[in-house]
């Protein structure tokens, strides 16, 4: 993962510096993130989520005296955590028993779903086609994609706010019960 990051970092002096700060704090960033979402699935993806914050902000972060940088990682994976519960709470997930419209049912309103569906980026589109379209639980699609069951749940859920985006900019409403 670190090799990943330091190739967006243009100079040598930036990716020794970023080095430092992901191998002094990359234990406490998790375990901050993990504290708070209280699931090592979820605080790896937090975790990560930090770091690209950190890389976004490389400018801020890096004219940073190297005492001030724990506590802008510190701070910066709790706020990624926070997020992510946030998110979680104004996401309304469709319960695991929901019925999709029949097709032989409105079959206009099924086929524009299945519509905006398809036009999703590829790894959202799959997974809530297997979903949502074919009715397949977590467990089977993550089975399926040879994936973990959590990036499923994830995905769906972005995917999902998605659709719910694309339909509110299209004067659809969606409001959760």
């Amino acid at each position: 993962m670190l090799a990943m990051f330091l190739a967006m970092l243009e100079t040598e002096e930036d990716q020794r510096r970023f080095t430092k700060l992901y191998e002094a704090y990359e234990k406490k960033v998790y375990a901050v993130a993990l504290r708070i979402l209280g699931d090592p699935v979820r605080a790896e993806d937090a975790a990560q989520q930090t770091w690209f914050q950190l890389l976004k902000r490389w400018d801020r972060v890096s004219a940073l005296p190297w005492e001030e940088t724990e506590g802008y990682a510190v701070t910066t994976s709790k706020n990624c955590a926070l997020d992510m519960l946030r998110a979680e709470r104004r996401t309304a997930a469709f319960p695991e028993d929901w019925d999709p419209p029949a097709p032989e049912d409105r079959q206009d309103e099924y086929d524009y779903l299945v519509s905006l569906i398809r036009a999703l980026p590829e790894g959202y589109r799959r997974i809530l086609e297997l979903k949502c379209v074919e009715e397949q639980t977590n467990k089977e699609i993550a089975r399926r994609l040879n994936i973990n069951e959590s990036t499923v749940a994830s995905r769906v859920m972005r995917g999902r706010a998605m659709l719910r985006s694309q339909l509110k900019k299209e004067g659809y409403a969606y409001d959760a019960v």
